[in-house]
């Protein structure tokens, strides 16, 4: 069908993401440091993103694009299966950990990367947190997680900075103190909002944390 909907002029767009945090509908996302429109059906047409572009890199066109599906938006935009998310407060005997695949993302990586939610957190139990701000050491916590509960596979999140090294070191120290052979995948944010590499992944006894 014709119809009204956004187009994101690529040259003018400097990667800023503030046009897909104005996005209700969740059809923009920061892809290789410029801003896409991830799925036609997502945008509705009204341009809540234009204003608050500072580029001036969005404007509106007709072209042939699927209709909007108002129910594929609702069910995209919020996967977050368990509550709470704050690795210091998940109560480590909690039911929705068994037989769980695991995220363990750094709190910024949830603003850098607009796809977290229907990329990573949808299908698995998610949990959140910084050792920059907690100053504490989540291998502890982790390890009694991974101990009393028959986790799946471990996906770790992280933003490219240095700080979030501990939440990768924690979470590896975790895996071999739990003596159990657990798929292990670490994923880096890069500042600018993209994922270029791809993930390394290794299981849980083998790794390596430096000790």
């Amino acid at each position: 069908m014709i119809r009204r909907i956004i187009r994101i002029d690529e040259e003018k767009c400097n990667g800023c993401g503030i046009c897909a945090g104005a996005c209700h509908e969740g059809a923009i996302a920061i892809v290789n440091g410029k801003a896409k429109l991830i799925r036609d059906d997502y945008c509705d047409g009204l341009g809540d993103c234009l204003p608050e572009c500072p580029a001036g890199a969005i404007s509106f066109e007709e072209r042939e694009a699927d209709a909007y599906d108002a129910d594929a938006v609702a069910a995209a935009k919020k996967k977050l299966r368990n509550w709470p998310v704050q690795i210091r407060l998940a109560p480590p005997a909690a039911s929705y950990f068994d037989g769980a695949r695991l995220l363990i993302a750094a709190d910024c990586t949830a603003y850098a990367y607009a796809g977290l939610h229907r990329e990573y957190i949808a299908g698995r139990v998610t949990l959140i947190g910084c050792p920059k701000l907690d100053a504490v050491d989540y291998s502890e916590k982790l390890g009694e997680i991974l101990r009393q509960n028959n986790i799946l596979d471990v996906t770790v999140v992280r933003m490219e900075v240095p700080c979030c090294g501990g939440l990768e070191l924690a979470v590896k120290r975790a895996l071999q103190a739990s003596g159990k052979n657990i798929p292990l995948r670490i994923v880096t944010v890069f500042l600018d909002g993209s994922i270029p590499d791809a993930p390394v992944s290794f299981s849980g006894k083998p790794v390596s944390v430096g000790l």
